[in-house]
């Protein structure tokens, strides 16, 4: 039995304090700056108790379920309260803007730090979105760093296993921002551009379900995404130069009426998309 802290009951810190209260026996404490959301989270049973900084020290393991700037300035106000040996765990969405600094912080103040993201999400934000169910099947990222013991991280990964998680992927920080400018934050830059086309304002009664998928991550957090995009600009705006790059392939193939060059293009696309799904030369 441990006591959990998660600090920030947000769409990923509420499913993440709810989850653990499903899937496990630990103690959870939850604190979020707006403390009607830490009553409503009681009052679910969410939580146990309220976290405080007085707190923080009785917590084995802490979720910092914030935004990139308000999780490092809360490690760093709060640092010598953590629990000396515990385990915190960042949930930001960018990894090379906020794991060096926070192992420094953790570093200095002889607690753990592992950078952690979980690969789950809606469209909407705050606790009364959150879920329980949030990361099941889903992946989580793991950020150690040298010198974490083996056992420690053994430790997080079998939390994250009992509390839904399908798939645990060790990473680094550089390698994170890479892989997540392409696999999230390109895709909600992509539908938040199309949406803004002036057919979208009339496309009822001729729309299905590729005009769902493609506008359903366009209804963001505007704040968070925000700072999560200008966060990571080196890998993000390589990813969207390159999308360019190609929608002009396709528009000139287009424009010109190159049958061959734009059935080609098409070609492509679909078996990029085989050996993505892993399918086999013959299911392609």
């Amino acid at each position: 039995m441990m006591k959990i802290g998660v600090v920030g009951l947000g769409l990923i810190g509420g499913s993440m304090a709810k989850a653990i209260k499903m899937h496990t026996e630990h103690t959870v404490l939850g604190m979020d700056i707006i403390e009607s959301v830490v009553c409503k989270a009681r009052l679910l049973e969410a939580i146990d108790e309220e976290l405080t900084v007085d707190t923080l020290k009785d917590c084995d393991i802490v979720f910092l379920a914030m935004y990139p700037g308000d999780t490092i300035a809360f490690a760093r106000k709060n640092a010598a309260y953590f629990k000396r040996d515990g385990i915190v765990l960042d949930l930001c969405g960018v990894k090379e803007a906020v794991c060096p600094i926070l192992l420094k912080i953790a570093q200095e103040n002889h607690f753990i730090y592992i950078g952690a993201h979980p690969m789950a999400g809606r469209e909407f934000s705050g606790f009364s979105h959150s879920m329980g169910s949030l990361f099941e099947n889903a992946s989580m990222i793991l950020v150690p760093f040298h010198g974490t013991r083996i056992e420690t991280v053994q430790s997080v990964k079998e939390l994250c296993r009992q509390i839904g998680f399908g798939y645990i992927q060790i990473s680094t920080p550089e390698e994170h921002d890479r892989m997540i400018a392409f696999t999230s934050q390109l895709a909600h830059v992509v539908s938040s551009s199309y949406i803004k086309s002036p057919t979208a304002l009339e496309h009822i009664g001729f729309s299905a379900g590729s005009f769902r998928d493609m506008t359903r991550v366009a209804k963001l957090n505007e704040t968070m995404w925000t700072e999560l995009f200008l966060d990571n600009p080196k890998h993000l705006c390589n990813e969207i130069e390159l999308l360019i790059q190609h929608l002009e392939e396709y528009a000139e193939a287009i424009r010109t009426g190159n049958h061959e060059k734009l059935f080609q293009l098409l070609k492509e696309g679909r078996e990029r998309k085989a050996v993505v799904d892993g399918e086999t030369a013959e299911e392609k």
